[in-house]
């Protein structure tokens, strides 16, 4: 049987394209594009295509305070500067990942683990990567916002859907489902998460306390 190919909508693909998907977003998209040359080829068409409207727009004038403006945006005070980021050393993923630092892993439960995507962020929104082993089942859950996930390694299904490597499932909080691990190897995704994991239940209520990615 022919697995389903589950790519982004046409919606957010329109929205990468136009640069106005918020930066965690834009980073799963781009790793989703990697791993489907097709679909990245639509996307820089879309891109040509906004490009050709802007050409034809005529322009606003700026005020005379643009550049001052502008610049004093760039001058804003950090604070202290922080500890350099631990380096990448997952050779093994995807280009846009490849360039972005990565936190240490943290155990989220038995056979299951999860690291941060250093670097994009938007708000409450941001990029981790999920390792769940093969045969685990994360618990029964929605989603307080948007959730992209991409998959890298392994496959992974839900009630009625499979996702496999290049498959993009997008999620938000009318999404209830379980996920669990079909492949033979771990289910390697990076994901983008607006929000936190809500779980389902009456245990899921007493451990969402301790659930946080």
């Amino acid at each position: 049987m022919t697995a389903q190919r589950h790519t982004v909508s046409d919606e957010r693909l329109l929205a990468y394209a136009a640069g106005g998907l918020s930066p965690p977003e834009a980073v799963v998209v781009a790793t989703h594009l990697s791993l489907r040359p097709q679909t990245a080829a639509f996307a820089r068409r879309l891109e040509a295509v906004g490009g050709e409207v802007l050409r034809e727009v005529a322009p606003e004038p700026m005020g005379e305070d643009a550049l001052a403006r502008a610049l004093a945006r760039t001058e804003v005070d950090t604070g202290p500067a922080r500890t350099v980021a631990p380096l990448n050393d997952m050779l093994q993923l995807p280009e846009p990942l490849r360039r972005l630092p990565l936190g240490p892993w943290r155990w989220m439960g038995p056979g299951v683990r999860v690291r941060d995507v250093q670097g994009p962020r938007d708000g409450d929104c941001r990029v981790i990567l999920l390792e769940i082993q093969p045969g685990r089942t994360t618990p029964r859950h929605t989603h307080g916002g948007v959730e992209l996930t991409c998959v890298l390694a392994g496959a992974y299904a839900t009630e009625s859907e499979r996702f496999e490597v290049g498959d993009l499932e997008e999620a938000d909080h009318q999404t209830l489902h379980q996920p669990r691990v079909v492949s033979d190897e771990p289910c390697l995704c990076v994901a983008a998460l607006d929000g936190q994991i809500l779980l389902d239940g009456w245990l899921g209520k007493r451990l969402q306390p301790f659930v946080r990615m």
